[in-house]
């Protein structure tokens, strides 16, 4: 006979994704939802809730056919350079405008590899930036401020 294995990892995992979408399934009830014809502001965050307590759900009984691995190290150098670039990029962009904030913010998280040089991180923050200014400004022709009060020419 077998004994039931359990993957510690995979089901933490799966928790939290059941508890986080049963606690916004919740909030979710206090707005008013609408059909699917006629959404009220609270359809969609339901339905998005629904989807991520169904994921919770698969992971955890996944959890409990699948022996999996321990937990690895943390990868405290990719955390210092991407969870700070998006807050970088929230606090520049009015006063940089979208160009300089967003070559910036590439150009820290490019160091969240440590096999990433200077001049290879101002090549890719640079097209990161002009394609996106191509992408967002010329194409889909959204309406911000490229260069901001602060870099005026």
């Amino acid at each position: 006979m077998k004994s039931l294995t359990f993957d510690s990892t995979n089901a933490l995992c799966g928790a939290l994704f059941v508890g986080l979408g049963c606690f916004f399934i919740y909030q979710c009830l206090n707005l008013e939802l609408g059909t699917a014809l006629r959404m009220g502001p609270g359809y969609f965050p339901l339905l998005l809730a629904v989807v991520l307590t169904f994921l919770g759900l698969i992971v955890l009984l996944q959890a409990i056919r699948v022996q999996g691995e321990p937990l690895g190290p943390i990868a405290w150098r990719g955390l210092a350079f991407i969870l700070p670039a998006p807050i970088v990029f929230g606090l520049t962009v009015r006063g940089l405008g979208f160009v300089p904030s967003l070559f910036v913010v590439a150009l820290i998280a490019a160091f969240a590899s440590s096999r990433m040089k200077v001049p290879l991180a101002i090549i890719l923050a640079a097209a990161i930036t002009l394609f996106s200014v191509a992408v967002f400004s010329y194409a889909l022709g959204l309406p911000f401020e490229r260069f901001g009060p602060w870099v005026r020419f």
